[in-house]
């Protein structure tokens, strides 16, 4: 297929998304959870469709040798299809912020003024990898009365085509507008560029994925572009903290799902505390396979240490490696998350009220934990159900994007035929 003819295809497919926008915010509520609800059915009903569409994913990514992390955030099986059709359940029973009233008020000359959420029209979602991110990206844009375009990563072409059929069709049994959810049926790199262009049907571009692909995008993208940037997330164990306590949060931070973007990269620990602190999470890390790169300091306690470089504070592993760097105080450490984090999730683990106080204030990160796991930075634990990605900006959307990050708001105003003066 040619650059014209891909560029056509997806501008047909942003003017129908733009159609179907405007019967979107026509639909109640109830009609919306109703959708919802036909959706979860209908990826049930297709389980078998589908995952036969992922084993032709999977046997291309192992024939293309990809790593075994990369594999397993394609594959599904029929418990992560039924956890994809009880995520669409739930966001059917989360409230609908579309029409929530933000503020009203009433001026001198008698104008009654209301702020109101309202859909933001036709949102392009680009991801890698994960196909489930087609079912939550489709779901929480359509429960707040947007269209959507998808456009999945090649490595998950047969997964996401199977899915977004279901979600559509499912759909479109209980009312769901066609062309609601669209998937760009095409994998060429140059479907990016016409998608980002777009800006005559698309009022906001999400790119989730490397940084390669982010990068590109925010330099293509002719509208709004919230990006999910790298998680290099840190724990900053202060001198006085309770070593079981802080070795719990490392452990889960790195080994319970080392391929999410929340997980601990980074480990920082008070030079005070460092010999002790490094004997007792040496072992426990050992047996959990991680592989621990350290500063000068701390490779003299943390036995098979390897000792790490500049680029090591900087990097976003999605794997079972930490870096680990001593730090006179929460200075340093604030200093050094600032510089070298991605501004995604950061945990202070101390027993002053003082310090976690100063650290959670001056750290500029998204979501800053005090003696919790960097792993709760995440749509459903903040109890927004399922997110469409944790944003990194700080304007609009910052942190787990749930329903409310994925509306905009107008203001209405009711007169009585004023005129100004």
């Amino acid at each position: 297929m040619t650059s014209q003819e891909i560029q056509s295809r997806i501008l047909e497919m942003g003017a129908r998304a733009r159609a179907a926008s405007r019967e979107l915010v026509k639909l109640t509520s109830e009609q919306k959870n109703n959708v919802l609800r036909a959706m979860a059915a209908e990826v049930r009903s297709r389980q078998k469709t589908i995952l036969e569409a992922n084993a032709k994913d999977i046997a291309t990514a192992e024939q293309k040798g990809l790593s075994k992390p990369m594999v397993q955030r394609l594959e599904l099986n029929p418990k992560s299809l039924e956890a994809i059709a009880i995520a669409i359940e739930q966001v059917a029973d989360l409230p609908d912020p579309v029409g929530e009233v933000l503020g009203e008020w009433t001026r001198p000359n008698g104008l009654k003024f209301r702020k109101e959420r309202v859909p933001i029209g036709v949102i392009g979602i680009i991801y890698e990898s994960r196909p489930n991110v087609t079912s939550d990206a489709a779901v929480l844009c359509f429960k707040t009365g947007n269209a959507t375009i998808l456009r999945g990563g090649s490595e998950a072409i047969h997964s996401n085509t199977a899915l977004a059929d279901a979600l559509q069709k499912g759909g479109e049994r209980a009312g769901l507008p066609a062309d609601s959810i669209q998937l760009i049926p095409f994998t060429d790199r140059e479907s990016v560029t016409h998608l980002a262009q777009m800006d005559q049907y698309l009022d906001l571009i999400i790119p989730r994925g490397g940084k390669g692909l982010i990068e590109r995008v925010v330099k293509e993208a002719r509208m709004p572009v919230i990006k999910h940037y790298d998680g290099v997330c840190h724990v900053y164990v202060h001198e006085d903290a309770s070593f079981e306590m802080a070795a719990d949060l490392i452990i889960n931070g790195k080994v319970q799902k080392p391929s999410a973007c929340n997980a601990v990269e980074s480990v920082l620990v008070h030079e005070a505390i460092a010999e002790g602190f490094a004997a007792t999470l040496a072992d426990l890390l050992r047996h959990q396979g991680v592989e621990v790169r350290a500063d000068a300091t701390l490779q003299k306690y943390w036995p098979g240490a390897k000792a790490a470089t500049e680029e090591d504070w900087n990097t976003e592993y999605l794997d079972l490696i930490l870096s680990a760097k001593t730090v006179k105080g929460v200075d340093e450490a604030i200093a050094h998350i600032n510089t070298h984090g991605s501004r995604h999730t950061d945990t202070v683990v101390t027993e002053t009220e003082s310090v976690a106080k100063q650290f959670m204030h001056e750290v500029d990160s998204a979501v800053v934990l005090w003696n919790a796991s960097t792993r709760f930075n995440d749509g459903g634990e903040f109890g927004f159900g399922a997110e469409i990605g944790i944003s990194t900006d700080k304007l609009h959307a910052r942190g787990p994007m749930g329903l409310a990050e994925l509306c905009s708001y107008k203001y209405l105003v009711t007169g009585t035929g004023q005129v100004r003066a």
